[in-house]
């Protein structure tokens, strides 16, 4: 077993992450933005953001199915160079065709992509470090997906506000493209496993053995993960909806361009939060403990509702902005912190065989409730127009009364 945590591979797997994560969060960053400026419709964005959840959903499963079949790397390099292609084909198609059915394939295709392409990174880690090591890789790992949600979003902000979307498109289609070559050099140590049988007998048998495992073998990581997607439902897509609405069609930041920089720099806090949130759970290591991992969630609950004062008391515009960008920061270091926590728990508790499968039904449960949550919020923002407020207290609320009612479903993991 490797005590080493930079081994070769693993530098390699996290240079290939930097590169790739890279394009990932400017792409996704600068596709809605540009939807939303194009038809200042909430209800319109939140569905799109819903239809576009839906492959993560569904693949993020198959994803892990095969993680554990197929040679991690490979996946990785396969799923970076088509989704360079994918970049490319709707650069010709903008201004071709009708931009909200572009946008939504597009969208889902990325989202799917991402959720078949997450399990292999996560199921690879096992491979590459010791067992007393996953605290420490997991953070590390959790703290590029960060770094790169920091500076993609701002500098595609700026690219975008400076030169326009095709602008953006270009740089993230060379960002996949070298990931995928610098994937190539990765060695990821592999064990075929028996594969007889049909495909769909194959995925049958693998969904089967994980769901035994969660329910069966450590139900009580089935009730927290349970427990984190009805808080991505009232929680995470309350925050995925109303950053940008809130930021580039309810607030008088100035112009169009102005508007969209600041909120860049809002992507840019929540992927500073996030980045902190890494930082903090490697350094904390093993005195972070999992049973008290709802306390994380019950004060990230509490973060939200600053932003809701800010906007019942209607501070000035620039003002509301601060708070909302201030408790985006926080309420993502929380949530990484505890992601880190969660994600760890299962590596050291799920055999190697069966990671890779487990990690994506966990994943597809937890996200299972995000396409739901951004149509809701979509429609609660049209509908309660200059009173935003009374959505984020509903949120915030809501959220906080989940994560202090689920903290026993925690220190069930101890």
């Amino acid at each position: 077993m490797k005590q080493n945590l930079f081994s070769r591979d693993f530098t390699l797997v996290v240079i290939g992450q930097i590169i790739s994560l890279f394009g990932n969060a400017t792409i996704r960053f600068a596709l809605p933005l540009y939807l939303l400026n194009q038809t200042g419709s909430s209800a319109l964005y939140g569905t799109v953001m819903a239809c576009a959840f839906l492959p993560t959903i569904l693949l993020s499963p198959i994803g892990g199915i095969v993680a554990d079949r197929v040679n991690k790397r490979n996946i990785m390099v396969i799923l970076d160079f088509f989704t360079a292609a994918l970049i490319f084909v709707f650069s010709l198609l903008l201004g071709g065709m009708n931009l909200v059915i572009l946008l939504t394939v597009t969208l889902m295709l990325l989202y799917g992509i991402a959720g078949a392409y997450q399990p292999s990174v996560q199921a690879s880690i096992p491979a590459l470090v010791s067992p007393d090591r996953f605290m420490e890789a997991n953070s590390i790992i959790n703290t590029i997906s960060s770094f790169a949600n920091l500076v993609g979003p701002v500098l595609g902000g700026m690219l975008y506000s400076t030169y326009g979307l095709r602008a953006v498109l270009w740089v993230c289609m060379v960002c996949f493209f070298l990931s995928a070559v610098m994937e190539l050099f990765i060695r990821i140590p592999f064990v075929k496993q028996d594969s007889k049988g049909g495909l769909l007998k194959l995925v049958a048998g693998d969904f089967r053995e994980s769901f035994r495992f969660i329910r069966k073998e450590k139900p009580e990581i089935g009730r927290a993960t349970l427990v984190v997607c009805e808080i991505n439902l009232f929680l995470s897509a309350m925050i995925l909806v109303a950053v940008p609405y809130l930021i580039t069609e309810v607030l008088e930041l100035g112009s169009e361009s102005t508007a969209n920089t600041l909120y860049s720099f809002s992507q840019g806090a929540l992927a500073a939060g996030g980045l902190t949130g890494g930082i903090l759970a490697g350094i904390l290591g093993k005195r972070l403990s999992v049973g008290k991992a709802g306390n994380l969630i019950a004060a990230a609950a509490c973060a939200v509702f600053p932003m809701g004062f800010a906007l019942a008391f209607d501070l000035f515009d620039r003002g509301s902005y601060l708070v909302i960008t201030g408790c985006c920061f926080a309420i993502m270091v929380l949530s990484t912190m505890f992601s880190v926590e969660m994600m760890s728990f299962v590596q050291a508790e799920t055999p190697g065989h069966l990671i890779g499968k487990v990690i994506a039904v966990i994943l597809t449960i937890a996200m299972c409730a995000q396409p739901l949550g951004n149509a809701l919020y979509g429609v609660l923002f049209e509908l309660c127009r200059g009173f935003e407020f009374a959505v984020i207290f509903f949120a915030g609320g809501i959220s906080l009364a989940i994560a202090l009612g689920a903290g026993r479903r925690f220190r069930e993991l101890t």
